[in-house]
């Protein structure tokens, strides 16, 4: 009797462990295709012809690998080839479609309000956040978007010339100093930071500003990472980074929002914070304080990757024509009115 029920209590017993880790294998193994495939909101839809690749994956590895290779092109190319100028794929957890040609792009920039709604990959919502200036539409997108647009303004570049230019100064001298080489990446980048944390944000140099730009570094590199949220990951590594840069964010928003209902600040001392905290949206209510902290890593976003690559191979050009780099010189000498080039820019005609 005992024997019995040990058997009953116990049916997996006298099964081989290789044979037990092949069937939990394939039990888990049916189990993802009932979920992504048969429970999928796009099941029994039309859709064009193409491959959404692996459950989770999709062809994120193939295209992050054509990325860093530059051969995107190539990677849309073979599946025109294949599939035609309309296809399907699934790119870091997100289901698409891509079009190409004139015909793609005519649907896509004519379409207006009724056509294609502007929408990021998952990865990029959840490392940038819901209120990132990538995500929103319609009136708060206007609002928030006239907002920096007047911040910006031809007037307020031309006043912020002259701080600039005496920030990439200090910033090339305390880089470069002692150095017979410099890995010029990397310096753009932190230029292109330090002179968008100080201009638009008001940050002064300092712990605070090395600690942003060393956590905003590691959220960054898991715009473009596998969803994979687990201790390890690049996904998991970027999204506690995000976690530790929106700890700081919110000391300082809360930080000058003190500062403005106290009346303590000075009115020259103008920044992308105090232009947001003064918005009203069209209840009359002001921005939410994540909000906020959205739109400043997005403007940061924004100029981290662009400006630093164009400045690179500004440099670069630079220094494969001495031509170029000859006139380069001249210019600017000429523009600062002195032989040694030490006065400042004033005007942002100049720059």
């Amino acid at each position: 009797m005992d024997s019995i029920l040990t058997s009953i209590t116990n049916p997996f017993s006298t099964l081989n462990p290789q044979l037990l880790s092949i069937i939990l294998g394939a039990s888990f193994a049916v189990f993802i295709c009932f979920k992504f495939i048969l429970l999928s909101p796009l099941s029994g839809k039309k859709l064009p012809p193409g491959s959404l690749g692996y459950p989770f994956i999709g062809d994120s590895i193939s295209f992050v690998k054509s990325q860093k290779q530059d051969t995107t092109q190539e990677w849309i190319l073979n599946r025109v080839k294949k599939y035609g100028p309309v296809f399907k794929t699934s790119i870091l957890g997100s289901k698409m479609v891509i079009m190409t040609g004139q015909v793609g792009n005519r649907f896509v920039f004519s379409g207006g309000a009724d056509g294609v709604s502007f929408n990021q990959p998952t990865s990029v919502v959840k490392v940038l956040g819901k209120n990132s200036l990538f995500e929103m539409s319609g009136f708060r997108h206007k609002l928030i978007r006239g907002a920096i647009v007047n911040f910006l303004k031809p007037e307020s570049i031309q006043r912020f010339a002259s701080k600039m230019d005496s920030l990439v100064r200090q910033q090339l001298f305390k880089e470069l100093q002692g150095k017979d080489s410099i890995k010029i990446v990397p310096l753009m980048k932190k230029i292109t930071f330090n002179i968008t944390c100080s201009i638009l944000f008001g940050l002064p140099d300092g712990y605070l500003k090395d600690e942003l730009l060393k956590d905003f570094t590691l959220t960054v590199k898991g715009v473009w990472a596998i969803l994979l949220h687990f201790p390890g990951t690049v996904f998991h590594t970027a999204i506690q980074a995000r976690q530790r840069l929106c700890q700081k964010l919110s000391t300082i928003v809360s930080t000058r929002k003190k500062q403005e209902d106290e009346g303590n600040v000075d009115t020259e001392d103008d920044n992308i914070v105090s232009c947001l905290l003064a918005l009203r949206d069209e209840n009359g209510q002001s921005l939410l304080e994540d909000e906020i902290i959205d739109v400043f890593l997005s403007l940061i976003m924004a100029s981290h990757d662009t400006t630093a690559i164009l400045l690179t191979l500004f440099v670069r050009h630079l220094s494969r024509d001495p031509e170029v780099s000859s006139k380069v010189i001249e210019d600017i000498l000429g523009a600062s009115g002195d032989s040694h080039g030490q006065q400042h820019i004033q005007r942002s005609g100049e720059v």
